[in-house]
């Protein structure tokens, strides 16, 4: 079996490593003798000229280092202050400062440079996300001829978004050189193809080939999944004394989002305040608990959207609010995986509701942690990707309050027997189309476009 070497920005590092990726690469990684490359998450004044490797896992580790000026440039910079909010709808938050892209194309270059002297004849190398486009470029000019597939788990502009761009035409250029380039939902494969149309050198040979820049590629929709077995044993034995108390019994409505403008938070703050509003009722009776961890808060629009939700939910609570009842819970840390599926099998509605996401993997795991005899009611954004293979949720628009309460009052109401309903063809979904499934059938598609 041919070596399978998977890079990405971060890279697992500790004794038992996990994470969504590590479960969907441990057992291709494991079976082919595995290297999996990334950055440390260290910044040093002078990185070393090769990659560390570190033992503990079913497969290899190896790492690099950051300078504190790429880590600026490739990643706080190009990565997430250009790449980020361009994919998500959000130019209007872009900074465009040339040093970044100098430092995104060296980083890129300087990771080809340090895997080639680690790379066998055989080997399928699979890169993971948007701050490595240029991988594929960088190690087919250092000469490596191998199959290079890689996998975005944003959604990608459209031609719109993708023309705000410093350098859209470099963008198609840097994709071109994959043999296969994997997507989460049809909606970014057709902006892929509507944008390479419009801002490069493009034909388009078949429903999955494609000619870019002169070169023949493959792009096609993947859409990630979970370990679902593991979360529904992880939620069923969830510990009682993990669950959510509260004095009046009321009904849990449950948002789990890193704090990021693309997640809608405030939007579903919003729709919540529109609820209560709208039925004086309901106090006492339903709440939302919120758990939102930290992330790129060195980064301007991250403090802003901070700022806005803790504002909106004192707000909120202040107006609501009962000496035995907080309307809004808002948990600004993360809170351990074990502990997140009890939360979601207690809650009765699960609120996933970004304004653009790749996939969403929430969506699946409050499915996965619903008792089937009294299952919970998912609420999804149409801009998710899991909107594409999950109908039976409640979908919505998260930019309409209106909208979005009243699918928050259905979800209440909802009866037991079209709950169950529900619930069963979601789970059929997030059961046969695991995480397992995902990566056998990118890896699949990638031997064939190979071939």
């Amino acid at each position: 079996m041919a070596r399978l070497v998977a890079v990405s920005n971060r890279i697992p590092l500790g004794d038992n490593p996990s994470g969504g990726l590590v479960v969907a690469l441990e057992d291709a990684l494991r079976t082919s003798g595995g290297l999996w490359v990334g950055f440390s998450g260290e910044t040093v004044e002078e990185p070393s000229d090769d990659l560390a490797f570190h033992e503990g896992a079913a497969f290899g580790r190896a790492s690099f280092d950051l300078t504190p000026e790429d880590h600026e440039t490739y990643y706080l910079g190009y990565s997430n202050s250009v790449l980020w909010p361009v994919c998500h709808s959000r130019a209007d938050l872009m900074r465009i400062v040339p040093e970044y892209l100098d430092g995104y194309r060296r980083v890129n270059e300087r990771i080809a440079r340090l895997l080639v002297p680690h790379l066998k004849p055989d080997d399928r190398i699979w890169v993971q996300d948007y701050q490595l486009f240029p991988l594929a470029q960088e190690l087919r000019k250092l000469g490596v001829t191998a199959p290079i597939g890689h996998f975005l788990h944003i959604p990608f502009p459209g031609p719109t978004d993708c023309a705000t761009l410093p350098n859209p035409d470099e963008l198609f250029t840097w994709l071109s050189h994959y043999d296969l380039v994997g997507f989460q939902a049809q909606r970014d494969l057709d902006n892929f193809a509507a944008s390479a149309r419009s801002l490069s050198d493009f034909a388009q040979l078949s429903e999955d080939r494609f000619r870019i820049a002169g070169r023949d590629m493959r792009a096609g929709v993947f859409p990630i999944g979970i370990d679902a077995e593991a979360f529904i044993a992880e939620a069923e034995g969830a510990r009682e004394e993990d669950r959510m108390r509260s004095l009046t019994g009321a009904q849990i409505m449950i948002g789990v989002d890193r704090l990021d403008y693309s997640k809608g938070i405030p939007q579903r703050f919003r729709a919540f305040q529109a609820l209560l509003d709208g039925d004086p009722s309901l106090t006492e009776q339903v709440m939302l608990l919120q758990i939102a961890p930290p992330t790129r808060e060195s980064v301007d629009a991250y403090q802003q959207i901070r700022e806005e939700t803790e504002h909106l939910a004192g707000r909120i609570n202040g107006q609501f609010a009962t000496v035995n009842w907080t309307p809004i819970r808002f948990i600004h840390r993360p809170i351990p995986r074990h502990e997140l599926a009890g939360l979601y099998r207690q809650a009765r509605i699960g609120l996933v509701t970004p304004l653009a996401d790749g996939m969403n993997l929430v969506a699946k795991e409050y499915v996965a942690a619903q008792d089937p005899a009294d299952p919970g009611v998912l609420i999804l954004s149409r801009f998710a990707g899991a909107a594409e293979q999950m109908p039976e949720a409640l979908t919505v628009n998260p930019h309409d309050t209106a909208d979005m309460a009243q699918a928050m009052r259905q979800a209440i109401d909802m009866p037991l027997e079209e709950r169950r309903d529900r619930h069963a063809a979601l789970l059929r979904c997030v059961l046969d189309h695991d995480v397992g499934w995902w990566s056998a059938a990118y890896l699949e598609a990638l031997a064939q476009a190979r071939a």
